[in-house]
């Protein structure tokens, strides 16, 4: 006589640490479970319509016509579970495996390798966890929100082929934010992909070139760490929260821009940003003719240098300004004898003086080579007695 055989979802699920529970209070374990049971297991199996096929002491077999309502079953049962407050020795914990196959009905008793892998998937579970198939995560994507963790094939006992097992996880955890790079110990600066709001896609190539030219005239500045344009670029076509890409590179400053083509001229805008405030130190515009593009590119590049290197400068010097005393590296103390050196008095340069040679003893490299070099400053002393 033919078998009668349905689909179902199957739900297994057993007391973890039964037997030494059991070991140490029999009576107050058994207790325990029946009024956890009555309080709690029953009532939920029954609000996802499912049916107790049978128990076994601490395991229970569970039919469900839905694999959506075993899951959501599975999911408030172990969540409720954890709620319950008793001393961690003594607590019912419960082990759910959830598959989702063929079966065999025998009267009210079901058989076959669909209930044989949801018994293997609860042997899995860890405490108050759930395992399931890979079936059930496929017919419940879309209709149910729940994390898992991929365990990949596993060869399961007196079962003929690997089965795709997945954890459900106990909880949504999100992913940590990237930690933000340390900055470097001189002033770094990012130039990100210039837009290209001419609506001419040729402007593209003429926009990102410009970039590079820029990122090889500030590499020339040898007190400024400046960013590859590979790291740079990948932050083309994006939309970009400046303090995020501070964050992200590991730089103080951003410089961004447009550029935008009108017949044979095209205009160039640039700000520079401080990524750590979001405020603007400086913006300007450049224009010129795309008879001879190289040649304008080199002269941009060129002009837009020229005039951050002092606006680099100064924002550092108000920055070192406001550090503590206590709290100085070499370039700080470089920084705060420019800004005293000037007007040029006995009183400032002996002050320049002292602050360089500090300086100097911390990092050889920082030693200045234009008029504030401390030989010519001791020079200058001599001369103003």
């Amino acid at each position: 006589m033919t078998a009668t055989r349905r689909l179902a979802a199957i739900l297994a699920a057993d007391v973890a640490g039964y037997s030494r529970l059991m070991g140490a209070d029999e009576e107050g374990t058994l207790r325990r479970l029946k009024a956890v049971r009555a309080e709690l297991i029953d009532p939920t199996i029954a609000a996802h319509h499912g049916r107790i096929v049978k128990t076994t002491g601490d395991g229970m077999l569970v039919e469900f016509a839905s694999v959506v309502d075993a899951m959501r079953c599975a999911i408030e049962w172990q969540t409720a579970t954890a709620e319950r407050t008793k001393p961690a020795g003594n607590r019912i914990e419960w082990r759910i495996g959830v598959n989702l196959g063929d079966i065999i009905i025998d009267d009210d008793d079901i058989h076959g390798d669909g209930v044989n892998i949801a018994a293997r998937l609860e042997a899995m579970a860890e405490p108050r966890g759930i395992c399931i198939s890979h079936a059930v995560l496929t017919q419940t994507r879309g209709k149910l929100d729940f994390p898992v963790a991929d365990l990949g094939e596993q060869a399961l006992k007196n079962i003929a082929q690997p089965v795709h097992v997945f954890r459900v996880l106990g909880e949504k955890k999100p992913m940590p934010e990237p930690a933000a790079l340390l900055l470097p110990d001189k002033p770094s600066i990012a130039v990100l992909p210039f837009q290209n709001i001419s609506g001419d896609p040729e402007q593209e190539y003429f926009a990102d070139g410009m970039v590079e030219e820029i990122i090889t005239a500030l590499s020339q500045i040898c007190w400024l760490f400046v960013i590859a344009r590979n790291s740079t670029f990948t932050y083309k076509n994006r939309a970009v929260d400046v303090k995020q890409v501070g964050r992200e590179l590991g730089v103080r400053y951003v410089l961004e821009g447009s550029v935008r083509k009108a017949g044979p001229r095209v205009r160039i805008t640039a700000q520079l940003i401080d990524a750590l405030t979001g405020t603007h130190l400086w913006a300007s515009r450049f224009d010129g003719s795309l008879e001879d593009v190289f040649d304008l590119q080199d002269k941009i590049a060129v002009s837009v240098a020229g005039v951050i290197e002092p606006a680099l400068q100064a924002a550092e010097m108000r920055r070192s300004a406001a550090r503590a005393t206590a709290d100085l590296d070499a370039y700080d103390l470089y920084l705060r004898a420019l800004a005293v050196f000037s007007p040029m008095t006995k009183e400032r340069i002996l002050e320049a003086l002292g602050l360089f040679e500090q300086a100097i003893a911390i990092d050889q490299c920082i030693a200045p080579s234009g008029p504030e070099n401390p030989e010519r400053l001791r020079k200058s002393l001599i001369r103003l007695g």
